[in-house]
């Protein structure tokens, strides 16, 4: 079935979906089927394509160690037979199958590349939730608190010690406010 108009009979092509045939000059052609499409028929869905997935990847995963067994390509093999070679092949652990959860008790988060944080006190992977080390009941993090104080515990001693020294004090070394003593001035 050729296209084109009558100026241009080699331009474009009619769709090849029985239910519309329309000249189309930006045909696309269907990489399962080899058919040509307009751009309303040219998905495998609208076109109904009988080799829609010549493309995609299949597998099968195992229930004994949840490892994905790639099954594109072996169309003549049976999935059980595949899960029993598997098997028997020595990959199939049932140690892999329990993914790492998060150590914070009653805390069930599984956790995932994404969503898993290291405490810099402690060393301990947990969730996000559980990040700060007052949320993990981080054991290092209380043993820095009770040997060396908190720091702005230490601070509030420290300012506490200077007794208003140096520290805009009014009684002192020369009084700025008397205005007799013409020597000089100094800043506070």
């Amino acid at each position: 079935m050729g296209g084109g108009t009558e100026a241009f009979p080699d331009l474009g092509r009619h769709c090849q979906n029985p239910d519309c045939n329309q000249l189309d000059f930006l045909p696309f052609k269907c990489d399962g089927c080899q058919k040509v499409f307009c751009v309303e028929h040219r998905s495998y869905k609208t076109h109904e394509c009988p080799k829609s997935d010549h493309n995609s990847r299949k597998v099968v995963v195992c229930e004994t160690c949840s490892m994905s067994i790639e099954t594109t390509g072996r169309d003549g093999e049976d999935v059980k037979a595949m899960l029993e070679k598997h098997e028997k092949s020595g990959n199939c652990d049932p140690k892999k199958k329990k993914k790492p959860t998060c150590p914070v008790r009653r805390c069930k988060e599984i956790l995932t590349f994404s969503n898993t944080s290291t405490c810099k006190t402690c060393q301990l992977k947990v969730c996000l939730k559980h990040r700060f080390p007052a949320d993990h009941v981080c054991k290092k993090a209380a043993t820095v608190v009770e040997g060396k104080g908190r720091w702005n515990d230490r601070f509030l001693a420290a300012m506490a010690s200077r007794n208003g020294k140096d520290c805009g004090s009014k009684s002192g070394h020369g009084s700025a406010s008397t205005p007799s003593t013409p020597s000089s001035v100094k800043a506070y």
